[in-house]
């Protein structure tokens, strides 16, 4: 239940979908209609879309500071066996 919550409205940002849509409705647009649903949707995914950016690329960014090429080489150069492909995948 929690964990469907989580996914649904935060991570699958629903709740950025229902506010654009109620904006837009206000604004006098019909969202139920093509032109008002193609701009609920282009609205909703560029914010989205942008939210996600300036999210993952500082994440990903300070990630890669911490974990240099040679310092990851050196950390999975010590593993063998079958997981060790699996973990320098991820």
């Amino acid at each position: 239940m929690t964990w469907s919550f989580i996914q649904n409205e935060i991570l699958g940002m629903r709740w950025l979908d229902r506010l654009v849509g109620w904006g837009l409705t206000h604004v006098g647009f019909d969202v139920n209609g093509a032109a008002g649903g193609a701009l609920r949707f282009f609205i909703y995914d560029s914010i989205k879309i942008t939210t996600l950016l300036c999210v993952l690329i500082p994440t990903i960014s300070l990630i890669q500071s911490y974990f240099p090429p040679e310092r990851s080489k050196r950390i999975l150069g010590r593993r063998n066996g079958p997981g060790a492909r699996l973990i320098a995948a991820l």
